[in-house]
C-alpha cells in the first residue's frame, strides 16, 4: 500500500497537541511526586540511597537503555533493511544477559563496599584509596560522551515535533530540558527512575497501538511479507549479503554491542541504587520480560512501516534534514497516518518521553561526574549537585540548539566509546585484576580510539566497532602483562590499582 500524505503536512493544534501536552504533565507530575521521598543528601540525589525496588530499576533501565535506540534508530533500520535486523536483536538480547550475568551484580556490591555513587569513582577505587588520575580521566570521558548524547536526545525529540507539528525546532528542545529540570529537581535519580517506568508502559502501549492498528491497514504478518518481498526481495532475506568477516563476526559484534551496557555509567547507576545485591535476580528477570517483546515490536513496527509507506524514502526532506531523517520518523509518521488524534497524542508523548528518559539520566550522571570525579571537593554538596545539573542541562540544551546534524551523528558512537573506553578496565577492576594507573589509562584510550577509527573505515555494517574497541583496550592490557617488570609484592601493592 503507498500513501499520499508526506512529512510536509503539519498535525493541526487540535486535540494531537493537546493529548500530547497531557500525558507530558502526567510524566512531570510523576517526577515531582518522588520529592515526597527524597532527602537533601548527595547520596540519595544520585542513587536514591540504594534503595529502589527491583522492578522498578528493571523497567527505568529499559527505558534509559533502549527507549529512544527502539523508537527512532531499530524502526528506522528495520524499515531500511528489513527481517535481517532481527539479528541485531539476538545478538544484543545475549550480550544484555551476559552483562546481567556477571557485571551487574558485582556493580552493585563493590559500589556500596567503595562507598562510591558513581562509575569513574568505582573504576578508581582500591583498598589503599581511590586512584584520582583514573577517577578523573573516566569523569572527563562521561562527561563529554554522555553530554553530547543528551544534547542529541533533545535535538532528537525537537526535530520530530518540527516536522510533524511545524513547531520551532528550538521549541521541543526547550521544552525537554525544562521537564528534565524539574524532576531531577525533585528527586535527582529516583524521579528519573520514577518516570523511567512510567514512560516504559506508554512506549509499549504506543507500539501495541500502532501494530493492531497497522494490521487492519496492511494485513497479517503473511501480507506483510508479500508486500515486502514484492518491493525488495532483500527485505525478507534473514542474512545480510556481502559481509566482509563473515556472519559469525557479523553476530558476535552485535553481541558485543548488547555487552556495552557494561560501559554504560547512565545505566549502571540504575543498579548501584538497587536495594539489595539480592534483588538484581529479580530485576533481570522483569527487565527481559519487558525488553524483549519491546525489541520484537520495534522490530514489528519497522516492517510494517515500510510495508504501509514504500513512499518514506522519497518524500522530501526540510532543510537541513539529514537522508535517514525520514526513516527515523518513521513510528510518527505511521502514527499520525493511522490513529485517531488521542492516541497520536499517546504515541508522540511515547516518542519524546523516550529521547527524555535517557537524556535526564544522562545529566544527572554528568552532574556526578563533575561533583564526585572532576571535582571531589563539592562530593557532599547537595546543592552543588542540583547546580551541577542546571549547567549540564543548560550547556546540553545550547548544544541541541546551536550544533549542526553532527551532534546526532556522534550518538552513533557514543555507545561504543562509553563501552570500549570504561567497560574492558571496570570488568578487570570488578574481577579484583589489579592494573596500574598508566595500563587503565591506555586502554580507556586504545578502546575509544579504536572504536573512532574503525567507525570511519566503513566495516561497522560488518562487524559492530564496540567489538573491535574491546578487543584493543583488553589487548594493551595484555601487553601490559607481557612488559611487567618483576616487582615484590610491596611495590606491586603500591603500584597496582
Amino acid at each position: 500500500m503507498t500513501c499520499d500524505a508526506n512529512l510536509t503536512e503539519k498535525i493541526p493544534m487540535s486535540t494531537v497537541i493537546a493529548s500530547f501536552l497531557v500525558f507530558l504533565a502526567v510524566f512531570v507530575a510523576i517526577g515531582v511526586a518522588s520529592s515526597l521521598k527524597a532527602r537533601n543528601t548527595t547520596d540519595d540525589y544520585l542513587v536514591a540511597g540504594r534503595s529502589v525496588a527491583p522492578w522498578l530499576a528493571a523497567l527505568s533501565a529499559v527505558a534509559t537503555n533502549n527507549s529512544g535506540f527502539m523508537f527512532i534508530g531499530q524502526i528506522a533500520y528495520t524499515y531500511r533493511v528489513g527481517i535481517e535486523s532481527v539479528w541485531m536483536m539476538v545478538g544484543w538480547v545475549v550480550g544484555d544477559l551476559v552483562a546481567w550475568l556477571f557485571v551487574h551484580p558485582r556493580v552493585r556490591r563493590q559500589s556500596e563496599e567503595a562507598g562510591v555513587a558513581t562509575v569513574p569513582a568505582l573504576l578508581g577505587s582500591h583498598s589503599e584509596g581511590s586512584r584520582r588520575v583514573i577517577v578523573a580521566l573516566a569523569g572527563l570521558l562521561t562527561f563529554v560522551l554522555l553530554g553530547v548524547y543528551a544534547a542529541a536526545q533533545l535535538k532528537a525529540g525537537s526535530t520530530a515535533l518540527q516536522t510533524l507539528f511545524g513547531w520551532d525546532p528550538r521549541l521541543g528542545a526547550v521544552i525537554g530540558a525544562v521537564i528534565v529540570v524539574l524532576y531531577c529537581f525533585s528527586g535527582g535519580i529516583r524521579a528519573s527512575i520514577w518516570t523511567d517506568a512510567a514512560q516504559s508502559f506508554v512506549m509499549i502501549t504506543a507500539m501495541a497501538t500502532l501494530l493492531v492498528a497497522a494490521s487492519f491497514e496492511v494485513g497479517s504478518p503473511s501480507d506483510v511479507w508479500i508486500n515486502l518481498r514484492t518491493q525488495d526481495p532483500m527485505l525478507v532475506e534473514w542474512f545480510p549479503r556481502d559481509l566482509e568477516f563473515g556472519f559469525a563476526m557479523y553476530l558476535l559484534g552485535m553481541t558485543f554491542g548488547g555487552f556495552g551496557a557494561i560501559g554504560q555509567p547512565h545505566i549502571l547507576v540504575r543498579f548501584m541504587a538497587i536495594r539489595s545485591v539480592d534483588d538484581i535476580s529479580r530485576a533481570r528477570n522483569v527487565y527481559f520480560l519487558w525488553f524483549i517483546p519491546f525489541f520484537v515490536a520495534s522490530i514489528a513496527v519497522g516492517l510494517y512501516a515500510r510495508a504501509l509507506m514504500p513512499d518514506l524514502l522519497d518524500i522530501p526532506l526540510t532543510a537541513g534534514m539529514s537522508e535517514s531523517a525520514a526513516t527515523e520518523l518513521a513510528m510518527p509518521e505511521m502514527a499520525r497516518r493511522l490513529l485517531p488524534d488521542v492516541l497520536i497524542g499517546l504515541t508522540l508523548a511515547g516518542l519524546f518521553a523516550a529521547t527524555m528518559s535517557t537524556a535526564d539520566s544522562q545529566i544527572l550522571v554528568c552532574s556526578g561526574a563533575i561533583t564526585q570525579d572532576i571535582n571531589p571537593r563539592w562530593k557532599d554538596s547537595y546543592i552543588a549537585g542540583k547546580l551541577a545539573t542546571l549547567a549540564v542541562t543548560v550547556l546540553a540544551l545550547s548544544i541541541a540548539l546551536f550544533a549542526g546534524q553532527g551532534v546526532f551523528t556522534l550518538v552513533l558512537i557514543a555507545w561504543s566509546a562509553l563501552g570500549a573506553g570504561l567497560g574492558p578496565a571496570l570488568i578487570l577492576r570488578l574481577f579484583h585484576v589489579r592494573l596500574s594507573s598508566l595500563t587503565v589509562a591506555l586502554m580507556m584510550t586504545a578502546g575509544v580510539a579504536t572504536v573512532i577509527a574503525w567507525n570511519a573505515t566503513g566495516y561497522d555494517a560488518h562487524i559492530f566497532k564496540l567489538l573491535p574497541g574491546m578487543v584493543a583496550s583488553f589487548t594493551v592490557w595484555g601487553i601490559s602483562l607481557l612488559s611487567r617488570p618483576k616487582v615484590t609484592t610491596e611495590s606491586s601493592s603500591r603500584e597496582d590499582l
